[in-house]
C-alpha cells in the first residue's frame, strides 16, 4: 500500500509539444519552424537567372566522389562520436527561422561554369573580387575569381592546387592572396591574387595530428580558416560525429582525432593550439565556424552540432559559450565589427550581439529557390552591408543586396 501511495504521488510528465514559433521579443524578429528539404548533395543545374534543378539520379557521378580521383576517407572509428546520434533524420528536422524584418533582396549575377558542385565558401578581396570554391568532379576548376561586375576572370585548375578533396572554407588576408581547406584532403593552401601555389600546409591525403615537438606537421579534417588583422592564421579541424576519428588507432602520426584550433603566424610557423572534442564549458565537438574579433583578437569557435559558439582569447584561452537556437556553421564580422553567423541548414544568416541575441536575418530557409539555401556556409560581406554566399549542396552564388538608406 506504501508503494502505491508513493507512486500515485509522482505527478504526470507534461506531454506538451513545445511551441512551434515565438514572437519578437527585446530587439529580436519573431521565430517560427519550418520543414528540411532533401539534401542534392551537389547534383543541381543553376541557369543563369539562378533558378535550380535537381536532375534525377543516375545522370552523372555525384560532385568530389572520392573513386573518382582514387582517395577514399576511411570511416570514423573508435570514438564516441562515432555514428549516428538519436534521434530523427536530418531531413525530417524542423528547423528555426527567424522573420526577415532587414530588407534584403536576392540576386544571382554570378554564373559558374557547367557542371555538379555546391559551393561551400567565398570571399572577397580588396578590389571587389569575389573568390568561389566548388567541390566541382576531379580534373576539373575548383576556385574561381570574378571581378567587381560578376565577370570571370580566373580559373584555377588542379595543375596548381590539385584535387581539393571536400573542399570546405576559405579566407582573404590583408594582401589578398587566398588560403583554401580541403576537408579530406588534409591540406590549408595559399594562393597568390594571380592563381599561384604560394603555400601547402599539412600533407596532402594524409591526415594526422600536428605535433610541432616531433617536427610532425600533419592536418585532420581542417574544415575552417580565419585571417587576425595582424596576419596570423586560425584553421578549425573537425567535423565532429561527420569526420575520421582515429583515437587510440595504430598510426602513431595520427592518435588524438580532437577537434581543434591551431595557431600559425602569416608565415605558417607554429604558435599555438588548443582542443575541444567533449561537452561542457570550454570545449566544442566541432571547429566548423571561425572569426577573429577584430575589437580585441577574440577567436570565436562555431561548434556546429552543439548549437553554440565558443569564444577564446588570441592566445587560447577560454572565455565563454554561447547557446543557439540554430546550427552555428560559419561566423564572421562584418565592416562595422559587429557579429554575424551562417545557420547551415537552417537556411538563414543571423546578425548578432556578442551576447549571441539575434537582430536580424536574411535568407528563405532550407531549399533550392529564390533565397534559401540547403547549407548557408562561408560567406563574405562587403563595405555596404551586402551579403554574398554560395552553398555547400548547391552549384549556386547568391548576392544579398541591404536596402539603400
Amino acid at each position: 500500500m506504501a508503494l502505491a501511495v508513493t507512486l500515485t504521488a509522482v505527478p504526470l510528465i507534461s506531454q506538451s509539444r513545445p511551441p512551434a514559433q515565438g514572437p519578437a521579443v527585446d530587439g529580436s524578429p519573431a521565430w517560427f519552424l519550418q520543414g528540411s528539404f532533401p539534401d542534392p548533395t551537389g547534383r543541381t543545374i543553376v541557369d543563369k537567372d539562378g533558378r535550380v534543378t535537381v536532375p534525377p539520379r543516375g545522370t552523372g557521378a555525384p560532385a568530389s566522389a572520392p573513386a573518382a580521383v582514387g582517395l577514399d576517407t576511411p570511416p570514423c572509428r573508435r570514438s564516441p562520436l562515432c555514428g549516428k546520434r538519436g534521434g530523427v533524420s536530418r531531413q525530417s528536422l524542423q528547423r528555426v527561422e527567424w522573420k526577415q524584418t532587414m530588407g534584403y533582396t536576392f540576386e544571382y549575377p554570378y554564373v559558374l561554369p557547367p557542371g555538379f558542385g555546391g559551393v561551400p565558401a567565398v570571399a572577397l578581396d580588396s578590389k571587389g573580387n569575389l573568390w568561389a570554391f566548388q567541390r566541382a568532379d576531379a580534373g576539373k576548376p575548383q576556385l574561381f575569381k570574378f571581378n567587381a561586375l560578376a565577370k570571370l576572370i580566373l580559373q584555377v585548375g588542379p595543375d596548381v592546387i590539385g584535387y581539393q578533396d571536400k573542399a570546405h572554407g576559405m579566407a582573404v588576408d590583408s594582401e589578398d592572396n587566398i588560403w583554401i581547406t580541403a576537408a579530406n584532403g588534409a591540406t590549408v593552401m595559399k594562393i597568390s591574387p594571380e592563381g599561384k601555389l604560394l603555400m601547402t600546409i599539412g600533407e596532402r591525403g594524409r591526415r594526422g595530428d600536428w605535433d610541432e615537438a616531433r617536427g610532425q606537421r600533419l592536418l585532420w579534417q581542417p574544415v575552417s580558416i580565419a585571417i587576425a588583422p595582424n596576419g596570423d592564421v586560425y584553421i578549425g579541424e573537425g567535423h565532429a560525429n561527420e569526420s575520421p576519428n582515429d583515437a587510440d588507432s595504430d598510426d602513431a602520426a595520427n592518435n588524438i582525432g580532437a577537434a581543434r584550433i591551431i595557431h600559425l603566424d602569416k608565415n605558417g610557423t607554429f604558435v599555438n593550439q588548443w582542443f575541444g572534442n567533449e561537452a561542457g564549458q570550454g570545449k566544442f565537438s566541432s571547429a566548423h565556424g571561425l572569426a577573429i574579433d577584430p575589437r580585441n583578437g577574440d577567436v570565436w569557435i562555431g561548434d556546429r552540432e552543439e548549437y553554440r559558439i565558443v569564444v577564446y582569447s588570441s592566445d587560447g584561452r577560454f572565455l565563454k559559450t554561447i547557446q543557439m537556437r540554430n546550427l552555428v556553421c560559419a561566423l564572421r564580422f562584418d565592416s562595422h565589427g559587429e557579429p554575424w553567423m551562417a545557420t547551415g541548414q537552417d537556411g538563414q544568416f543571423l546578425k548578432l550581439d556578442r551576447d549571441g541575441k539575434v537582430h536580424g536575418a536574411i535568407g528563405n530557409g532550407m531549399g533550392i529557390g529564390p533565397g534559401q539555401f540547403i547549407e548557408a556556409s562561408y560567406w563574405a560581406m562587403d563595405a555596404q552591408d551586402n551579403l554574398y554566399a554560395g552553398d555547400t549542396s548547391v552549384g549556386r552564388i547568391t548576392k544579398m543586396v541591404a536596402p539603400r538608406r
